[in-house]
């Protein structure tokens, strides 16, 4: 299975239908948050998803009436979303559900007669709306609707069968880092594009007018707040933009290009503690980067090589294999005092990683050094 995701163009009737059914997710999902919450003090049995939305229907549905001007899908699933967020808790894969803000992350689902016609995607209750882009897609079950600052989104799933390309190139080690976003053990270099730091002083002004203009204990807050606060959205979206252009740019290029494709398995988290490093790690969007390569590589028949995090691939010379017992990062040259061989620091770390896939070949399933493919 594919998932797409494609910006949608509503007019003033559908935009104004988007915010219900956003709103009415969200109300369902905070009134469930809140009586697990009171179920879970009571010390009584955690309520499922159907307990929930049968007690919905006749709790809530009876008094607030603009419940049945949207598709009940949207707070049927706001309830099943509710109920996987407390088994992702219990399983201690991450922390308590939170209730929602308006907003924020607004989103809702949908399902039912969903068909595609060129730019144009028919939704429940919505009827046509216009898409950015072309979207001809058959048997269609069901969509989730999203908004992301000023844009709305649908997004959906489609059977896909991965067509391998023609590689002509062979082996690439890559390695990434804070100066260039990405060297190639072929001699390519990728630059950063920095996007937040290219909007940095943007933001800094921006979000300084939106603190100034919100009032402490104001509820509701003034149209200048609100105006101001989807400018920082506007710019918040571009940033990520950017990064996600170039990063899809790079993955596809080696998927399509390479039949070995090796990475350094970072721990983006405990790089993230460094504050020094912290803003540039996040800027380049490491963690990103190899979730796109992983299934990027499985679409296009490539095979995806983690090297060992432990792996010393700035240390050793990729010339003679001489170890150096330290390396400060502010050392941009390595220089072998074994060979002599003078390289580039991340040149040198991608040869390594190179030569890493043929030392190492653990095939498959389970394998520290390679995804698992399945």
């Amino acid at each position: 299975m594919r998932s797409i995701k494609i910006r949608l163009s509503f007019n003033n009737k559908q935009a104004t239908l988007a915010y219900r059914h956003a709103g009415v997710a969200r109300h369902a999902y905070n009134w469930g948050l809140a009586t697990c919450q009171q179920a879970c003090a009571c010390q009584d049995k955690h309520p499922s998803a159907i307990d929930l939305h049968k007690k919905l229907v006749r709790e809530v549905k009876s008094v607030y009436s603009w419940y049945y001007e949207v598709s009940k899908c949207a707070p049927q699933q706001a309830l099943r979303d509710l109920s996987v967020a407390y088994q992702r808790f219990f399983r201690k894969q991450s922390k308590a559900p939170r209730f929602k803000k308006k907003g924020q992350r607004d989103s809702f689902y949908l399902e039912g007669a969903i068909r595609t016609r060129g730019k144009q995607i028919k939704l429940p209750r919505f009827g046509w709306v216009r898409c950015s882009e072309a979207a001809t897609f058959d048997d269609i079950k069901n969509v989730r609707v999203s908004r992301q600052a000023h844009h709305w989104f649908v997004s959906f799933r489609v059977p896909h069968t991965p067509i391998p390309t023609k590689k002509a190139m062979g082996t690439v080690g890559i390695d990434l880092g804070i100066h260039q976003l990405a060297t190639l053990s072929t001699g390519q270099v990728v630059s950063h594009k920095r996007p937040y730091r290219q909007y940095k002083r943007k933001l800094k002004i921006a979000q300084r007018i939106l603190s100034k203009r919100f009032i402490k204990g104001r509820k509701p807050q003034s149209n200048n707040y609100h105006k101001q606060r989807k400018k920082v959205a506007r710019l918040h979206y571009r940033v990520a933009c950017i990064r996600q252009d170039t990063l899809h740019q790079l993955t596809t290029h080696l998927a399509k290009n390479h039949s070995k494709v090796v990475i350094e398995d970072l721990n983006v988290s405990g790089m993230v503690k460094n504050h020094r490093l912290a803003g540039a790690v996040l800027d380049g969007g490491f963690y990103e980067f190899k979730r796109q390569l992983t299934y990027k590589c499985l679409w296009y028949g490539s095979e995806l090589i983690l090297a060992d995090r432990w792996y010393a691939s700035s240390k050793l010379c990729s010339q003679c294999g001489h170890k150096k017992p330290t390396l400060k990062l502010s050392q941009r040259t390595y220089q072998c005092a074994c060979c002599g061989s003078r390289l580039d620091r991340d040149y040198n770390a991608s040869l390594n990683l190179a030569k890493w896939a043929g030392s190492c070949p653990v095939s498959a399933c389970g394998g520290r050094n390679q995804l698992d493919a399945a």
